[in-house]
């Protein structure tokens, strides 16, 4: 005997066949526009995820991994994502101070190990907050791939280090500041930094990623571009993955932090990210686990400097999207360009990395980020 299906059922099978069409129609309209953002900018690969509502509802992954192997980006492939990394130390440093093994008025050079002091302002002290908020007057015209250069003891030079203006009332961005707060995650807790990420952020939110490179599958590294405008053509960017082996057999808890780059050193997927994002827009609980204090991730993500609308280690921005208020962070360096920003009220937001672009400005954010972000906000969140 057959059995036909019951009317109730054929309308929830059709509902879901609508909804299905409808859903693809619209991933297909969205990613034609994007594909469009990309050739605009001679976009190399990009991977991007959406969330909305505090879940991820989208994520894509266009054009190449490799251009030399015309290998596809995949959504599990990762990439570092250079300065969106800075969060993850502020994230770190702040399960400390609520952990009571420091706190944000400590002084900088006391939880560093050597004097951190503005030789122009010898007596006004620099707080960690500082560093955090880059109000330090701290700058990178020594570089800051190693401390010895902001150490008294061991560079003639560290003066240069410092700017004009006071601790606490004047705002540059400084890798130098992170890689230090790298230094102190190590001295406060015992752990080496990259492993620090890794037991109190990514795998308590169940994220794949990290710091060394030798911990990581290669095989899933997306190759970034550096884009040369005189040639229109990219060159690879290989030192984006140096294992660094030789240094970290010398490696000295404490001090040789930088080698992991707590400033810029994070690899991981845009989805994987996105979950971290959601972390944050949730005010530090993701994967149901509560990774920093409701009232410390507000804190990150409150201005302190209102020019720049920085707070620790996250930015506010009404511009990147127009009239629509986000809190995050990009990225830049080896020719990639990462993005991070979130509405925590609304709870939106956007993961967006691509490998290599033709990389023109307006303001302080890459015009590939201002049309890649809007577009995706046009068809999924708006």
């Amino acid at each position: 005997m057959i059995h036909l299906p019951s009317l109730k059922t054929l309308i929830v099978l059709a509902f879901f066949l609508l909804q299905f069409g409808n859903a693809k129609a619209q991933y297909e309209v969205a990613e034609a526009d994007f594909k469009k953002v990309m050739d605009k900018f001679s976009a190399v690969g990009a991977s991007v995820a959406v969330v909305k509502e505090g879940k991820i509802i989208y994520t894509h992954s266009f054009g190449l991994k490799d251009l030399e192997n015309q290998t596809p980006l995949t959504d599990a492939d990762i990439f570092r994502i250079a300065s969106i990394s800075k969060s993850f130390s502020a994230t770190s440093i702040l399960q400390l101070v609520e952990s009571g093994k420091l706190s944000l008025d400590d002084d900088f050079g006391d939880l560093v190990g050597f004097k951190i002091r503005n030789p122009k302002f010898p007596d006004q002290k620099i707080t960690l907050k500082m560093a955090l908020s880059h109000t330090s007057s701290l700058n990178d015209s020594q570089g800051y791939l190693n401390l010895d250069l902001i150490n008294p003891g061991k560079n003639p030079d560290y003066a240069k280090c410092y700017n004009d203006y006071a601790p606490g009332k004047g705002y540059q961005y400084c890798n130098l500041n992170f890689n230090l707060i790298g230094t102190i995650i190590e001295k406060k807790s015992g752990e080496r930094f990259d492993q620090y990420v890794e037991n109190h952020v990514l795998k308590p939110l169940g994220l794949y990623g990290g710091y060394r490179v030798d911990a990581l599958d290669s095989t899933r590294f997306v190759k970034l571009y550096e884009y040369h405008t005189d040639t229109k053509s990219f060159t690879p960017s290989p030192a984006a993955y140096a294992p660094r082996r030789e240094e970290i057999k010398k490696y000295v808890m404490g001090y040789s932090t930088p080698i992991f780059s707590p400033t810029g050193g994070m690899k991981i997927s845009a989805p994987d990210l996105a979950k971290y994002m959601i972390m944050h827009m949730n005010y530090g609980t993701g994967n149901g686990i509560k990774i920093i204090s409701k009232k410390h991730a507000k804190l990150m993500q409150t201005k302190i400097t209102e020019e720049e609308e920085y707070g620790l280690a996250l930015r506010q921005s009404s511009t990147l999207i127009p009239g629509v208020k986000l809190i995050g962070h990009t990225g830049s360096a080896y020719g990639l360009y990462s993005t991070l920003f979130f509405n925590p009220k609304e709870k939106f937001g956007f993961v967006i990395i691509t490998n290599g672009i033709n990389a023109t400005y307006t303001g302080d954010f890459p015009d590939f980020t201002r049309a890649a972000i809007n577009t995706l906000y046009q068809h999924f969140v708006k």
